[in-house]
This record gives structure tokens, sequence and C-alpha cells, in this order.
């Protein structure tokens, strides 16, 4: 294990403004706004404000003060010995429960910033506490990416697996959204009961059962498929889960690229979040300075989607306890009869407001579902051995 700070070289900063400087963006019609995608005017402010008055130093030693990281090594069985970075954020007391956080994409390490120290201080005797761990998976953020094919849903549940038992936690639980659903779900499987003990997401995924009618679901229910499956047909889930490689050039050549692509999806993913341009910009940054490049953090999409079951899971439904948190703004949702397929539900939470970066967008709400899975009367109280959360 070694301690980390975030430090990019004075050499990368400087070679972003000179890219920024040499921008040439395209037209734009008439009355586009966001009907043909980010429009311009957004990027251009953006663009002004990356090159002119964004302060990288400044949100460095922000982070570096806010969020303990370190790097550690982990063997990938097949795939060698990736450098993977992470943040650790122990309790103010002695039994807290280990919850690993698990990113998705266009998320990282930075959507832990607003629940960490929620879950971990310990104000409120009645509120259980946890020691958070929050892991870049390999190819985003400051992680190694891997160099072969094939790393997918059960080599990112692997590694993430192997960095809890490493830092000790020989028995823990996880949250994931985005891909971070998959991978708890896979951690679940192939980890549950010795060592992964609960898990819970904010997006519930599954594909349809064999008998799937249409005519027997709900209009609310039809709609959630509907918004889903619009996500899974989009533009760039197409493009990152056939032809990723193709796009990365655009994405590790061009900041103004890279910063569009994202940005479309921080804005239309959210649930009206009003984002400031510097944490856009903080954003899309780790992106741009990441170790591997931004194209790597595309190819999930690619390996899961040509795996042959896409997100059916070819591993058994995990029974370990598994809590759902429902945001109004996510990309879609599947009924609630398709459940079964996906975990043992023992906690379900329903919210009126946040998109798809629950974390980020509604802390307080995501961070209040935990608390009361896990707390004293929760369905999953106690289910790590000797950590309940409520000190000795």
């Amino acid at each position: 294990m070694s301690s980390f700070k975030i430090s990019v070289s004075s050499s990368a900063l400087t070679a972003l403004k000179s890219r920024l400087e040499g921008t040439i963006f395209p037209d734009e019609l008439d009355g586009a706004g966001w009907d043909y995608g980010a429009p311009l005017a957004d990027i251009k402010r953006l663009v002004t404000r990356w090159r002119d008055g964004f302060d990288w130093r400044k949100e460095e030693e922000r982070l570096n003060t806010a969020l303990p990281q370190f790097t550690r090594d982990i063997e990938v069985e097949g795939f060698g010995i990736l450098n993977i970075h992470y943040v650790h954020q122990k309790n103010e007391k002695a039994d807290g429960i280990p919850l690993l956080f698990v990113h998705g994409w266009p998320g990282n390490f930075l959507e832990v910033s607003k629940i960490i120290h929620l879950l971990t201080k310990g104000e409120d005797s009645q509120l259980p506490i946890f020691d958070v761990v929050a892991i870049s998976l390999p190819g985003y953020g400051f992680s190694q990416g891997p160099k072969k094919k094939g790393f997918s849903i059960a080599q990112y549940a692997e590694v993430s697996h192997k960095l809890m038992l490493s830092l000790g936690y020989t028995e823990y639980v996880t949250q994931g959204g985005d891909w971070g659903s998959p991978i708890t779900r896979e951690i679940a499987s192939r980890y549950g009961g010795e060592h992964a003990k609960a898990w819970h997401t904010n997006a519930p995924m599954t594909g349809p059962p064999p008998d799937f009618d249409p005519s027997s679901y709900t209009p609310h229910e039809l709609k959630g498929l509907s918004h889903l499956e619009s996500s899974f047909q989009s533009g760039y889930f197409k493009q990152q889960s056939t032809k990723p490689q193709t796009l990365g050039y655009s994405l590790a050549d061009s900041p103004v690229g890279l910063l569009a692509w994202i940005y479309e999806k921080l804005v239309g993913w959210s649930d009206s979040y009003p984002w400031t341009d510097d944490e856009v910009l903080t954003w899309v940054s780790i992106y741009w300075f990441s170790r591997a490049g931004p194209t790597a953090s595309l190819r999930i999409y690619y390996e899961v989607m040509n795996s042959g079951q896409g997100f059916d899971s070819q591993s058994p439904v995990p029974m370990i306890p598994m809590g759902c948190s429902l945001f109004a703004g996510e990309l879609g949702r599947v009924p609630k009869s398709w459940y079964p397929r996906i975990g043992n539900v023992v906690f379900e939470a329903e919210h009126d407001s946040g998109g798809h970066f629950a974390a980020y967008e509604k802390p307080e709400l995501l961070v209040g579902d935990l608390q009361k899975m896990y707390g004293k009367g929760g369905p999953a109280f106690g289910v790590v051995s000797g950590r309940n959360g409520y000190g000795k």
C-alpha cells in the first residue's frame, strides 16, 4: 500500500492549455438547444473557463485534503498485477461497517466525495457508521488499466473483492450504481456469504425473463422499461459497446471532445442537478489526466456486451441481503417482479427526485437509505460479524 496524492505535472497542464487554445468548434443550427447534443454556447463557455480561469491546482489540493487516497497492487487472474487507486476513510469508532463503493461510467471516485464523511463521522449515536472504501476501477482515474482483452464484470468484481481483503476487511458490504450495480451483484454472487455480506444499488438491472409479455405490465412499468431500453439503444451506448477504440482517438486527442461527450451525460442523466462549471471541469479533468487515458474507461461496454450475456449474469442469483434505492430521474427501471432475477431484496426506498449520479446529486438520501438498511431494526443489521456500526 502506498499513500497517494494527485499531482498532475506542469507539462501536462501546459499541454492541455495549448490544446484548448487551438480548439476548432463546430457550427450549430439556429435554435438547436439540446436536441442535437451539447449546446455550442455551453461548450464554448466551459472551454473558456477551462483555459483561462479554472484552477486545477486548487482542485488537486481540495481533493487531496478531503479524500485519503492510496494505491495498491492487486493481482487479477489471467491479467497480472494492476496498481489500483482508491479512497479509504475509516470511521470515528472501532467497529464501523466496511462499505465498498463502486462507481460506473462516466463516474469516478469523485462520486463518493459527498457521502464519505456522512457515512464515517458518527455524530448521531442512533445511526450506524461505516468504513468507506471507494475504488477507482481499473482503467479509470488513477488506477492502472488492463492491457489484455476480456477484462469484464468478473474481473472488476475480483479486483474489488481482493482490495477489500487486502485492507483487512474479510467481511464487508457494497454499494454501486451504473456499472457498479452489475459489479457489486457479481461480488455478491461470487463472494457472498463468507465475505460479501449484503449489497445495495441505486440501479437494479437485469434482462427480461424468458416469458416476457409486455401486456402483463402496468403503464408505469412499461414506461420505466422504455426509458431503460432507450438508453441501451442510444448512440453513446452503441458506439462504446461496439467500437470503443475508434471513439477513443477523439477523446484521447481532444479535451473539448472529451468535455462535450461527458458534459452531455452529466446534464442529461442527472435530475436538474445545478452543475457548476468548475464541478464539470474537475470531473472531466479526472478523465483527461487519468492514468490509462479516457479510452480505457470505455472498454467495459464492449467486454460486457460482447460476452454473450449482456446484463444477464451467468453467475447464480446472490442470496445475501440486497437493498435498492430508486431515484425518479434514473435512466429507467425494471419491474419489481424481476427483482428475484437480480437478488434477495430486503430493503427498498423510492425517492421523487434525484438522477443517475445519486451519491453526488442526493447524498443525504442515499446515506439515509444505507443507514436504515444497516441500522438497528433494519433488515441487514449486524450482517458483518462484530461490526454493527454502533461502537463497542
